[in-house]
């Protein structure tokens, strides 16, 4: 018989085990934040199947702590099969149920996180353990995507559902300047990737991944175009041309500075290309 939860949600039956007297408060909890619809419906399904298997290992509502919720998660792994997000799913209802005061704390402090760094702890967690990435990208990703959230949300609650393209296009519009090209680059690409990892756990819908700028390529913009003619003719009066050396170099410096020449142009060069007309040798990029 079918089940409806805060006049939305619809499971296959009616909620189980030592949970059931709350998953409509917690659906209602959900909603209030802002999360999505496929998001309320998902989380409220794995709080009913999470209750369903505290009642068959015989766990009443004031037994239940974290490591409930992580030996549920590996159960869940072997017989349904990971998804996605579970984690996450898992410690928001916990963490439900104490500020609710129907479970204890526990004994054992644990640090606590803003909503901000919290999200971007389950993104840390879905990079190390379902992407697999290298170490480096994710300790070089996560600190850009916590600045992020933290920049969008401050300290209250992270509703994703309400970001905005605007929201991603000013965050990089602010950072971007301040940053070296490829840490500016490297920025972007994390955006992305957390931005696809919202949309692939249901949070957002929109494909805001899509509304990361891209940063502009320039090869060294610091670097100047070209020096002052002044500074050229100081250059080449600073030679020495009394010396073979000298003249091999001023030479070098006026196929550089009048002709325009490339450095690998001039190095290439052959005296057979010097015959009245100057033939330069086509480089390979």
């Amino acid at each position: 018989m079918k089940c409806i939860i805060d006049g939305h949600v619809v499971l296959s039956r009616a909620p189980e085990g030592p949970l059931a007297p709350h998953i409509r408060s917690f659906a209602e909890s959900v909603r209030k934040q802002g999360y999505a619809g496929s998001s309320i419906h998902r989380r409220v399904l794995l709080a009913a199947c999470f209750s369903r298997w505290l009642g068959l290992q015989r766990v009443g509502l004031r037994g239940i702590d974290s490591g409930h919720a992580v030996r549920y998660q590996q159960y869940r792994a072997q017989h349904v099969g990971p998804q996605l997000g579970d984690a996450a799913a898992l410690r928001h209802l916990i963490g439900f149920l104490r500020r609710e005061g129907l479970v204890p704390v526990e004994k054992t402090p644990i640090p606590s996180l803003s909503p901000a760094e919290q999200c971007a702890q389950d993104y840390e967690q879905y990079l190390r353990e379902t992407r697999a990435l290298a170490d480096a990208t994710v300790i070089n990703y996560v600190p850009f995507i916590r600045d992020f959230l933290t920049g969008r949300f401050g300290n209250g609650c992270v509703s994703l559902s309400h970001l905005r393209a605007s929201d991603v296009v000013g965050f990089v519009q602010r950072k971007a300047p301040r940053l070296h090209l490829k840490r500016a680059k490297l920025m972007t690409s994390a955006l992305r990737s957390f931005l696809q990892y919202v949309r692939f756990c249901g949070e957002v819908t929109l494909d805001l991944a899509a509304a990361v700028p891209v940063v502009a390529n320039w090869s060294m913009p610091s670097i100047p175009r070209a020096i002052a003619p002044e500074q050229v003719r100081q250059l080449l009066a600073s030679i020495d041309r009394r010396t073979a050396i000298g003249r091999r170099d001023y030479a070098v410096l006026l196929l550089l500075a009048r002709l325009g020449l490339r450095s690998g142009e001039v190095a290439f060069l052959e005296l057979d290309d010097i015959a009245g007309q100057c033939w330069v040798r086509g480089l390979l990029c």
